[in-house]
């Protein structure tokens, strides 16, 4: 089925139904800390990594998005639906569900529409835009312990090959689940879903990282991880910390000094209250035992990986092709961690912001046409699995990606050997299995959707990781384990070269990418 964008606005928007929100706003007054100390500090925490135009955007402008939101209902529930489908009913914007978005559509240089299919049928639908926004989050390699479990990067492998530039995939997000029911992602984190969001709190941590990892990497883990285990011991070396946001690690804790110990608030571990959260308090739910990293395996840190953005409105290197929130690599944290709740004040605020540029941008364009050629291809690529008779069960191939993209010595404590090592599996999966991935149902198409696109992300964080010899933040490399200020001053960037191979580019640190 063929749908134009409304002519009024004619920007559609691609949106994840899975929304993982953090628990803390900012407010801002003269009595806690001014905007340019707090970009400083996050400055200072991230290692310069951040982006200080995004990182100020959502601290100045969080407090108007914390109004709209009670005005929507959103600080008196737990849960989000009836909260965000106020303003769609007020505004009589029209919502098309259960459908999974699989291509980009650029013609002549430009976004054209998007495109995907139906998950109840195999009915193809044909988006024409003048504008298109992600919101398509974060993903992962399908780890078990974090809610991020069936998000797979769509968005962005989507927009990769279509000519976008993509960043921030040599990071790693260091969220821990428990050893006690450990693909328990949603009671691991205690009360978290049955809390209702606060809107106060300004903190800067360096939280998050790999330091967890180190430590399990050199010490092992302990025989026995019951409740409040712990090695006792420390190793020497591992992710440089800066004194002023070392943390120490309790007994039992299992946790670095970067990561935090289970219930160390919302984005240390799995949460506790409100207040206890508020002030690193021990959880309000139950215990589950001593933590267990990889629940997060294959996402970065919020905010840190994404589309490269042109400017502080979400725009990408191709024109009319926006996105906001995770799907965006403002780097507004940097390369760790550095603001507990800025996950959701962070989308909130992009969101307005690029939502406006994108609709602005649709007043200086016209509606796009597609070739019959384009949406033939589209369509071909679209069913394909569906329309072979053998082939490779994307849930096979994902359970071989897992096992070589999410041991510890792939994925956060790196050596160049193993890199090269695990690139090499990938390279096999790209070149052979991708081509062969077969669904014998809707379900299927979908996964086999989502395996390609892992696949994609995988390669990767595997090259960034080995371009980039330096450790920093929370990315850790055993062979080049300190943080090198002269050479690596630079994002790294990738993009898909007119031949089809991946490229690779460094933007320097605090500057917009070279057009």
């Amino acid at each position: 089925m063929d749908y134009s964008a409304d002519f009024r606005v004619c920007s559609f928007s691609i949106i994840t139904d899975n929304i993982f929100f953090k628990t803390f706003l900012y407010r801002f007054t003269k009595e806690e800390l001014s905007l340019d100390g707090f970009t400083a500090k996050v400055s200072d925490s991230a290692l310069k990594t951040n982006n200080p135009v995004y990182t100020r955007q959502m601290a100045e402008h969080s407090m108007a998005r914390v109004n709209d939101l009670k005005e929507w209902g959103f600080f008196k529930s737990p849960l989000c639906h009836n909260t965000f489908h106020k303003p769609i009913e007020e505004r009589n914007i029209p919502v098309m569900e259960r459908i999974m978005i699989t291509h980009l559509i650029k013609e002549n240089g430009k976004i054209a529409g998007a495109a995907g299919f139906s998950i109840d049928d195999a009915t193809v639908h044909i988006f024409r835009s003048k504008s298109v926004v992600l919101c398509t989050g974060a993903g992962g390699f399908k780890p078990n312990g974090f809610p991020i479990c069936d998000l797979t990067h769509d968005g962005t492998i989507m927009a990769y090959n279509i000519g976008a530039k993509v960043t921030g995939k040599e990071w790693n997000d260091g969220h821990s689940g428990m050893v006690e029911n450990a693909a328990d992602c949603y009671n691991g984190w205690h009360d978290m879903f049955a809390r209702t969001p606060g809107v106060e709190g300004i903190e800067v941590h360096h939280d998050l990282g790999v330091d967890s990892n180190y430590q399990a990497y050199m010490l092992g883990n302990p025989v026995s991880s019951g409740p409040g285990s712990s090695t006792g011991k420390q190793a020497e070396g591992g992710p440089y910390v800066p004194a002023e946001y070392v943390r120490s690690i309790p007994s039992g804790g299992g946790g670095g000094p970067e990561e935090g110990p289970p219930g160390d608030g919302p984005e240390g571990g799995p949460p506790g209250s409100g207040d206890d959260a508020a002030s690193g308090g021990a959880p309000a739910g139950g215990g589950g035992g001593a933590a267990v990293g990889g629940s997060s395996a294959g996402m970065s840190i919020h905010k840190s990986e994404g589309l490269v953005p042109i400017n502080e409105k979400g725009e990408s290197n191709i024109p009319g092709l926006y996105a906001a929130g995770d799907a965006l690599g403002s780097y507004m944290a940097g390369a760790i961690y550095t603001q507990i709740g800025s996950s959701l004040a962070g989308s909130a605020v992009q969101g307005a912001i690029v939502s406006e540029a994108a609709a602005e941008y649709c007043k200086k364009t016209g509606l796009p046409t597609i070739s019959a050629k384009t949406l033939a291809r589209v369509k071909e690529e679209i069913l394909a699995p569906l329309k072979r008779d053998v082939g490779y069960s994307p849930a096979w191939v994902t359970q071989i990606l897992q096992g070589i993209m999410i041991p510890n010595f792939i994925l956060y404590i790196k050596k160049e050997s193993l890199l090269k090592a695990a690139l090499a599996y990938v390279e096999e999966l790209r070149d052979h299995h991708t081509p062969m991935l077969r669904a014998a149902n809707l379900h299927e198409l979908r996964l086999a959707h989502e395996t390609s696109n892992m696949i994609i992300s995988a390669e990767m964080k595997l090259k960034a990781s080995i371009m980039r010899t330096e450790s920093r933040c929370s990315h850790y490399r055993l062979d080049y384990p300190e943080v090198d200020y002269v050479n690596w001053q630079v994002w790294i960037n990738i993009l898909k070269g007119s031949d089809g191979q991946m490229k690779f580019e460094k933007q320097p640190f605090s500057s917009w990418p070279a057009q």
